[in-house]
């Protein structure tokens, strides 16, 4: 694991343990823990509740058995330090480092599981999926993708599934980039199989993430789930190549809905791996006719120098806080305002000063980036 790996082993807090517990009771899912928040203020008070109020919040009587056996069943300080053993770090919804981009979706996972490290780097990130039965064409079309994005200081993001999944996480690897791996199941359960040493091989380079709990086995009914948090971690998604019915078709209208852009590599019109792709383009998805035009469509060409410029140490906690929240896509001085909580007349001068020391820019109408 990296030595700037910012997710370092600690000690819980009760809140951290609560949304552990909730994780693995079945049916309840971000919905449910979203609901029980605002029911009861907090997870800790959530984990404490009677069966006859959980019912009242229309939880049926199946969950809330369940909910009432788990609670009894595991010790939650326990469950905490054996993740810790297997080098697994939990992250869940309060965490600072709880991936940004993925906080701003729908319903995102309560928790997250890691092995392997997540750096603020992987704000730079793009996703890419496809079939499981590629072509030489798809192949290469993946290769020279997830190249220029490794060599771009982007993290390729994928499912570690046959074909162009695994593609890319082995092109991002051999060019020295970051990948993360999403999985639909737990992290203790390398799908498929024979992807085990790869598996390994990203946690060195990257992280193996799941909103399961390990020993969750591969169930096809988890996948569909997951491909919400691939694209949910990216800038964009490509789709490389994908038949009628892939999966990868799934993670882009999960993109879609949240905002994310949706790439496509065109493909044959006879070719059933194309078909995808190619409904894809006709529903509004950018045609990718060069794997490097991602970078000047999505404006990531300076993502090394953001990234450096992200190093770059505030000199106070106010400047950290700001510094924190901006990144390549500019921000508005009333978003900024309410998701710092700093007054309007301190954030202005501070965003004023902050331009003037080179540490961020402004990039019309009172939108800030940080500075190349």
């Amino acid at each position: 694991m990296s030595q700037d790996n910012p997710l370092p082993h600690s000690s819980p807090t009760e809140e951290q343990l609560c949304l552990l517990g909730f994780n693995h009771v079945k049916g309840i899912g971000a919905a449910r823990v979203q609901a029980l928040l605002a029911a009861f203020g907090s997870a800790t008070h959530a984990w404490q509740a009677q069966p006859s109020e959980l019912r009242q919040l229309g939880l049926s009587e199946k969950i809330v058995e369940h909910f009432t056996e788990v609670r009894r069943r595991i010790s939650l300080p326990k469950v905490w330090d054996q993740l810790a053993k297997q080098g697994i770090h939990v992250i869940t919804w309060g965490d600072e480092n709880y991936p940004r981009r993925l906080k701003e979706i729908a319903q995102p996972p309560p928790v997250l599981y890691c092995r392997g490290s997540l750096l603020p780097q992987d704000e730079w990130a793009v996703a890419v999926v496809g079939t499981r039965r590629t072509s030489a064409y798809g192949k290469r079309a993946a290769e020279e993708l997830c190249s220029v994005l490794a060599q771009n200081s982007i993290t390729v993001i994928s499912g570690l599934a046959r074909g162009i999944d695994s593609i890319a996480h082995q092109t991002a690897l051999a060019n020295n980039g970051r990948t993360l791996a999403v999985f639909g199941c737990g992290i203790d359960r390398i799908y498929p199989p024979e992807n085990r040493r790869l598996a390994e091989r990203i946690t060195q380079q990257g992280g193996l993430l799941s909103d399961y709990p390990p020993g969750t086995p591969p169930d096809a009914n988890n996948f569909p789930p997951r491909n919400r948090i691939i694209s949910g971690l990216s800038i964009a998604v490509v789709v490389v190549e994908a038949g009628q019915t892939s999966g990868a078709l799934i993670t882009a209208k999960f993109a879609t809905d949240q905002g994310r852009d949706v790439f496509a590599f065109p493909g044959n019109v006879f070719s059933p791996s194309s078909k995808g792709t190619n409904q894809l383009i006709a529903d509004g998805a950018y045609p990718l006719l060069e794997p490097k035009d991602i970078l000047s469509a999505l404006q990531l060409e300076q993502a090394p120098s953001y990234q450096q410029a992200q190093k770059v140490l505030p000199e106070n906690p106010l400047e950290e806080k700001i510094i924190s929240l901006l990144g390549v896509e500019p921000i508005h001085i009333d978003e900024l305002q309410e998701k710092s909580g700093i007054p309007i007349e301190t954030l202005s001068a501070y965003l004023i000063m902050m331009e003037l020391k080179g540490m961020i820019q402004q990039s019309g109408g009172m939108n800030y980036v940080i500075r190349a």
